[in-house]
């Protein structure tokens, strides 16, 4: 194709680059070099030898540039004429005789170049001018577009190449390999010059293939001016194949907001077709129609050409870079080259190709995806009562292959067709029952929401009342989407039905049994699962309402008296799925297991595995999207408790590559939010938070609600907003007081309530005392219900949380209690949960600290902590403890100075701890307007600017802890508050503000304080 010049961003290349560079230094240690870069058009010969030449122009070199032009023989040595018209010497008396020599060089050129005493002569006369224009130094000869190079001109470079002119000559050449067939002079030359100087390496050929996915996006990137939208990146690859010049139209055309192709690419391409013989242009036409790969027997079939013509035909496609030939037939070299050719395809033309492509393939039934294709030919021909048969088989085709996308697709364009033939095809194919397939194929493919519409559309053209089987599907599907109070109302209303057939009550007891488990009510689901299970004994297949309600009851027991034999209910009704189910079956007995062991058993690693084992499986059977990044949520979810944050991260990132929805993607976010809220990312945590509310608009249930309220508070706390984290909390409380008594749940959302309360009195702000007292009462329900309702490994995880809260009381009453903190410490390093331990153990050494007699316990405490937060990346909290040394003039570690992992946070983390205080109004608009250095600073690095020299005099005359005691007195803290916050005695600070007042020579702490924000570095 003739792809224009524009100037496309060099991305890539760098193994090209790196022999060219070697190529230079051959040349400038006295020899000869040459580097033909070979290609098909568009691929970035042209830009490469621009990039190459710049670089070497920049390490030394003289680059002399020219291209060949496409006229034969009628212009010898063109490019080497260009190339001294366009050479432009460096000032100097070197550039000068350069520039003379350059011109006398041109005289005798443009004289004649067909010198009368032999080429031997002009070869001669031509390399002492180069020599002349070189004048001693490395001279770069590139030359594009080489296999339009005229006899001249390939006698000249053979003549530099061997060696021949004293001129040192790096010799770079572009050639397109489409146009050099194998009679080609230029081929000829470039093999021969290969074969003979191999040994010494002095010629290379760079065969350039096309960018990778990743150059692709980067060349995106360039051009749309940062970074692309994955999906946006993703096309622009898969439809240029690669190639720069059509990945940069491309995302041109995104950029600018162009709908469809542009001209330039529509054009060139159709030029590049139109260009072919007739039969090579027959055949690419009759590809397009197909669906690729187009096998050879098929496509022999459909163009009805003799067998010698079409292969002369499929050879100069292929040679013309126009058609593929794979070992399972044809296909386009790139798919933009379909994208051009199937809208120029005339409607008759097409339905002729369409029925040709049907005809042959029912004749000859061969090949993956017969009946697929066999569907789409017909309906693309018109033939809607053929096509119908053959998408229905399509459909159960692709279910039997797992691609339950694909199926769902098939099912609803059988449905489409069914309103269109005629009615005594119905017969056959049942509308309702080609609309349900299509409902359940969409929400096994993760389509909830196109399923409850299938399920809509169902339902108005039903004639009378609707059945039990519609309201199954819809509570399901409303599950799959989380609203879960819709749900169960939808199975209540089947299980009283009284004509429901005995196996769709079954499945409606089964399915509910389940629901009430994603609702949290242990007792009810154990019930109605024991109740599915009796409804099944005698009705022939049911074994998939046995797997769900087997591990229903098998959770529910687990959770609520006996974890031994819940947990072997489970795994029975796992391999009860592996025996007897379907791949769904398997996935459902895999993803509660895995819920049941990282999640209130704390078995965490075989929690972790399970999950994986499991997501491998559902990825395998075509169930991704839906299975899979469920389960994939419940390893991260694992993982994050175990502090392996990093690990869980990469998975939640290759979950998200399944486009879940509905459920599925709470779930997902719920995980990733946890992470972001860990390594600091607080925006992130914001965005996740709010896309899981959307999601949850219609209503969600407590199994979503409390951890979206939990991190919600956790959320608030870090950024200082107390107030918004005492609100989270009680809703959180309300909606649990009413709809369940998962303590496993609350457990977590109180312990965040009284951490927000101390958190308040820490920051000068009181605790409301009605919230606390209604907290703990909430804490001493949790235990009570604990200690009768639930099984041992769900108590352990309340009394971890117990311990925490009650070492927040102590707390919040201003008594910090070191004996509880390490109390919950323990509970937590016993339960292999790094973080709250690490937690506890920071909110140990700061209690010790304060009473000032245990300062080494504290400091080993603090110590933990620290090396805890440093291995999970907590960033905020790895500052908090740094914080809480500085304060107490403590080291934490060996290994402190070394920088913490980074983040990618797009705000200063705003900390709680001592020295802090809530966000102004001020910063949260500097931080809108993107303008981080306007923003409050951290506590790290505001204690780091109070400890360190300053180059203030007024401030030179304080020693760092009458700093640290002017900058508390600065933020308008009392002499207890300030004592508090360093561990002094409140006498200790009254002497450290009065020779703060001497030294500064002011008599008020409001003089001190002015004196102390003028010395403040301005942002």
């Amino acid at each position: 194709m003739a792809w224009g010049a524009d100037d496309v961003p060099f991305v890539g290349r760098r193994d090209q680059l790196r022999v060219l560079h070697e190529s230079l230094r051959r040349v400038e240690r006295g020899d000869t070099a040459a580097v033909f870069v070979m290609g098909e058009s568009g691929i970035g010969k042209t830009r490469l030898l621009s990039a190459a030449s710049d670089r070497l122009r920049t390490a030394g070199a003289l680059v002399l540039t020219g291209a060949c032009l496409d006229i034969g023989d009628s212009s010898p040595l063109h490019p080497l004429r260009q190339a001294l018209r366009r050479y432009r010497p460096e000032p100097g008396h070197s550039g000068a005789v350069a520039s003379a020599a350059a011109r006398d060089l041109l005289a005798v050129l443009d004289g004649d170049a067909r010198d009368p005493d032999g080429a031997g002569a002009v070869l001669e006369r031509v390399s002492r001018g180069l020599g002349g224009v070189a004048a001693g130094r490395t001279l770069v000869l590139a030359v594009d577009d080489l296999q339009w190079a005229d006899l001249t001109t390939r006698h000249l470079l053979l003549y530099l190449i061997a060696g021949l002119s004293d001129v040192r000559l790096l010799l770079l050449a572009a050639a397109r390999s489409e146009t050099l067939q194998a009679d080609d002079p230029i081929r000829r030359m470039v093999l021969e010059l290969r074969r003979s100087r191999a040994r010494s390496g002095a010629v290379h050929v760079l065969e350039l293939t096309p960018l990778d996915r990743a150059e692709t996006a980067e060349l995106v990137a360039e051009v749309v001016g940062g970074p692309p939208d994955p999906e946006l990146a993703e096309s622009v690859w898969r439809r240029s194949g690669g190639v720069p010049f059509v990945a940069e139209e491309l995302a041109r055309d995104a950029r600018d907001g162009r709908v469809g192709l542009s001209e330039t690419l529509r054009e060139i391409t159709l030029a590049h077709v139109d260009a072919l013989p007739a039969d090579a242009q027959l055949v690419s036409h009759a590809v397009a129609a197909g669906v690729e790969p187009v096998a050879h027997d098929l496509l022999a079939g459909v163009v009805q050409l003799a067998e010698d013509r079409l292969l002369q035909a499929v050879r100069d496609a292929v040679g013309q870079r126009v058609l593929l030939s794979e070992p399972d037939g044809y296909r386009f070299r790139y798919p933009l080259i379909r994208e051009v050719l199937q809208p120029r395809l005339l409607p008759g033309e097409r339905t002729r190709w369409h029925r040709r492509y049907a005809e042959t393939l029912a004749a000859v039934p061969s090949g993956d995806l017969q009946h697929a294709r066999l569907a789409y030919h017909w309906r693309e021909a018109g033939e809607t009562t053929r096509a119908l048969p053959a998408v229905v088989a399509a459909a159960e085709e692709a279910e039997r292959l797992y691609g339950f996308a694909e199926a769902f697709e098939h099912w609803a364009s059988a449905v489409d067709l069914a309103n269109q033939v005629p009615p005594a095809w119905l017969m056959e194919f049942d509308v309702t029952t080609l609309g349900r397939r299509a409902a359940e194929a969409a929400h096994r493919s993760g389509e909830h929401e196109r399923a409850l519409a299938l399920l809509e559309q169902l339902a108005t053209n039903l004639f009378g009342p609707p059945p039990s089987w519609l309201y199954t599907l819809r509570a399901r599907y409303l599950t799959a989407v989380g609203q879960l109070a819709a749900a169960e109302r939808e199975y209540d209303r089947t299980l009283a039905a009284a004509d429901v057939a005995p196996s769709e009550r079954v499945a409606a007891a089964a399915h509910s049994a389940d629901l009430l488990l994603q609702l949290c009510r242990y007792a009810d689901a154990g019930r109605r699962a024991r109740e599915a299970l009796d409804l099944a004994a005698g009705v022939p297949d049911a074994a998939s309402a046995m797997v769900l309600a087997g591990v229903t009851l098998g959770y529910s027991q687990a959770y609520l008296n006996d974890p031994a034999a819940g947990k072997e209910a489970v795994r029975e009704a796992r391999r009860t799925a592996e025996s007897f189910g379907g791949p769904e079956d398997v996935a459902v007995a895999d993803l509660q297991l895995a819920e049941l062991l990282s999640g209130p058993l704390n078995e965490l690693e075989d929690g972790v595995a399970v999950a994986r084992q499991g997501a491998e499986r559902a990825e395998r059977v075509g169930l991704a999207r839906t299975y899979g990044t469920r389960l994939l949520s419940v390893a991260a979810n694992g993982l994050f408790r175990l502090g392996r944050w990093a690990e869980a991260e990469e998975l939640i990132a290759a979950a998200l590559r399944h486009r879940p929805s509905g459920a599925d993607a709470v779930e997902l976010l719920l995980a990733r939010c946890r992470i972001h809220v860990g390594f600091g990312r607080l925006d992130g945590a914001e965005a996740d938070l709010e896309a899981i509310e959307t999601l949850l608009a219609a209503g969600g249930g407590v199994r979503y609600m409390l951890p979206l309220l939990t991190l919600r508070a956790g959320l608030a706390m870090w950024r200082g907003r107390h107030r918004e984290a005492r609100d989270a909390v009680g809703q959180g409380i309300d909606l649990a007081e009413s709809r369940s008594d998962d303590v496993w749940l609350q457990a977590p959302l109180v312990w965040h309530g009284l951490r927000a309360e101390a958190e308040a009195r820490s920051a000068g702000a009181p605790p409301c005392p009605k919230v606390v007292q209604r907290l703990v009462g909430v804490v001493e329900r949790m235990e009570r219900s604990s200690t009768t309702d639930t099984a041992a490994p769900v108590r352990d995880a309340v009394i971890g949380y117990r311990e925490l809260c009650a070492a927040e009381i102590s707390r919040i009453d201003g008594r910090s209690d070191p004996a509880l903190w390490d109390r919950a410490a323990q509970v937590w390093e016993r339960r292999s949960h790094p973080y709250p331990a690490a937690y506890a153990r920071l909110r140990q050494a700061e209690a010790l600290y304060a009473i000032r007699t245990r300062n080494a316990e504290a400091t080993r405490a603090l110590q933990s902590a620290y090396r805890t937060a440093r291995r999970l990346g907590a960033r905020p909290f790895t500052e908090e403890i740094q914080a809480l040394a500085k304060r107490a003039r403590i080291a934490l570690h060996p290994g402190e100075s070394e920088p913490l992992p980074e983040v990618d946070s797009q705000e200063p983390v705003t900390l709680r701890a001592g020295l802090t205080s809530p966000p102004s109004v001020g910063d949260r608009v500097a931080r809108a307007l993107g303008n981080e250095r306007s923003g409050r600073s951290s506590v790290t690095e505001r204690t780091s600017r109070t400890l360190s020299p300053r180059t203030a005099d007024e401030l030179a005359v304080l020693t760092d802890r009458e700093r640290q005691v002017l900058e508390l007195v600065a933020e308008g803290r009392t002499n207890r508050a300030t004592a508090e916050a360093l561990f002094i005695s409140e006498r200790t600070v009254g002497v450290h503000v009065s020779n703060i007042l001497n030294k500064l020579q002011v008599k008020t702490r409001v003089e001190a304080t002015r004196v102390f924000m003028r010395n403040q570095p301005r942002a």
